[in-house]
């Protein structure tokens, strides 16, 4: 009974054996007919040097080089507006007019007085020399025309301040009075600003006060022109160093002759070195950023051809697309820089024919 069983098992064991053998050897002689995947077609780039010149970057506000509130300086009506608003004026260019009837009969009297110290200062003059009449009557009249003639120029001063000019060339803002209506003394009239030149503020750290000059360029961004470039120079540096945010302020000149840079804005500044650094730079496009570090796959050549291998690389800045390599590539190396997704190391390769994406608009 027990060798039955046995002899039952051991068929059993050789069938089966037979049926998955026979099995492994159609899978196998299958996989050996399949041929291998075509290589993955890449765009690649190289490693090159590029001069790039060091800045320190900051945010800052532009100020007017002037700007007041225009305002009057006695109380008075108004009698008429010369300008409007938004308009470019010189300086002492007149703005308002204000009521001056009584101040104008006030100096006809005064004038009228002026008038008549002068006459008698003359008769006297003639008289004293024939010892008519005595030095201190010469002497009063004589003091009576300066006061007259005092009383004169102050009252004529007095209807210049009501005739409110421009106290230097800018560009007016909105209007803020209407004729007729009463201005007490010092009442806002219209904003005036100087806008060309325009300053700009700002401040660094005070580990960089040794390498900031007088004269240094600059360059400043702003939200409203976006891809315009404002250059400048530093034309004063804070002699003192904030003592709680260990910082130096700053302020650079700009020329703006269109006048588009208006005090208040918000801007991006850069501070440029004097000299240029050489760096190592790659396409944006050719770094894969990942939580644990930078990479990129470098291509290899051996006798089956062209592989790819991901190496770990420390970047730096990034300008107009471009990134700095501080470590892990040279120059001259090739890098894919698109279809790293479907990448893995030792994978076969083919290139693109066409410039890498990052490059493609400096090709020819």
């Amino acid at each position: 009974m027990i060798k039955r069983i046995l002899l039952i098992v051991m068929l059993s064991a050789l069938i089966f054996g037979g049926l998955f053998g026979w099995k492994f050897y159609q899978d196998r002689l299958a996989q050996s007919r399949m041929q291998a995947p075509p290589p993955v077609v890449v765009a690649v780039t190289q490693v090159k040097w590029e001069q790039w010149q060091p800045y320190l970057t900051s945010v800052g506000s532009l100020v007017a080089v002037a700007g007041v509130d225009v305002s009057n300086e006695l109380a008075g009506k108004i009698t008429a507006i010369h300008f409007e608003s938004g308009q470019s004026v010189r300086k002492d260019q007149l703005l308002v007019t204000l009521d001056t009837s009584t101040d104008e009969a006030e100096l006809r009297g005064l004038q009228a007085d002026a008038q008549l110290a002068q006459v008698r200062l003359e008769r006297h003059e003639k008289l004293i020399v024939k010892q008519f009449v005595s030095r201190s009557d010469y002497d009063l009249s004589r003091a009576q025309l300066a006061q007259a003639q005092a009383a004169v120029k102050a009252k004529l001063s007095v209807i210049a301040k009501k005739r409110i000019r421009a106290p230097f060339d800018g560009k007016l803002g909105i209007r803020l009075v209407d004729i007729g209506q009463y201005l007490a003394e010092g009442s806002a009239i219209v904003p005036l600003q100087q806008l060309d030149p325009i300053y700009v503020d700002f401040t660094l750290p005070e580990q960089h006060l040794g390498g900031l000059a007088v004269g240094q360029q600059m360059t400043v961004t702003v939200q409203a022109y976006p891809g315009k470039l404002f250059r400048g120079s530093i034309s004063a540096i804070n002699p003192l160093v904030d003592i709680e945010t260990r910082s130096i302020k700053l302020r650079a000149t700009l020329a703006n002759p269109e006048q588009i840079l208006r005090p208040g804005m918000f801007a991006d500044v850069r501070v440029l070195s004097s000299q240029k650094q050489d760096v190592l730079t790659l396409p944006d496009t050719a770094i894969t950023y990942n939580p644990y570090g930078d990479s990129v796959f470098v291509i290899e050549s051996d006798a089956q051809g062209l592989t790819v291998q991901r190496r770990q690389v420390e970047t730096g800045e990034t300008r107009a697309g471009r990134v700095q390599i501080v470590k892990g590539l040279q120059a001259g190396e090739r890098v894919v820089s698109a279809g790293q997704v479907k990448l893995r190391n030792d994978m076969p390769v083919r290139i693109d024919d066409r410039p890498a994406p990052g490059e493609r608009g400096e090709a020819p």
